[in-house]
């Protein structure tokens, strides 16, 4: 979602495979991620539970920066795919480079 914003190209791709393997429309034009600290009009997924907890609650600009890093909650959506457990092992590399700031 994070390379789709302003790509239409892209967003067209993303939206074919959920029409394909989800049996779900998605507008084309919805799909990307600004992150957590980007435009939340915007933004793919609003109620994200991560943006939620890590900005709205805690005032984070990533997990990274939670002194809970990593929580049970963020391990266990980490264990779900590949992708996110890859998501995850960035977020630890983020926060070695924070610590060492």
């Amino acid at each position: 979602m994070r390379l789709a914003a302003g790509k239409p190209e892209l967003q067209r791709e993303i939206a074919d495979w959920f029409r394909e393997n989800l049996h779900k429309e998605v507008d084309p034009a919805t799909i990307g991620c600004t992150w957590c600290r980007g435009d939340r009009t915007g933004h793919w997924s609003p109620d994200c539970w991560i943006l939620k907890c890590c900005v709205d609650l805690r005032g984070r600009e990533s997990c990274a920066g939670c002194p809970e890093f990593p929580c049970p909650r963020l391990v266990d959506w980490a264990s779900q795919n590949q992708r996110y457990a890859a998501a995850l092992e960035r977020l630890r590399e983020l926060r070695v480079k924070l610590q060492s700031c």
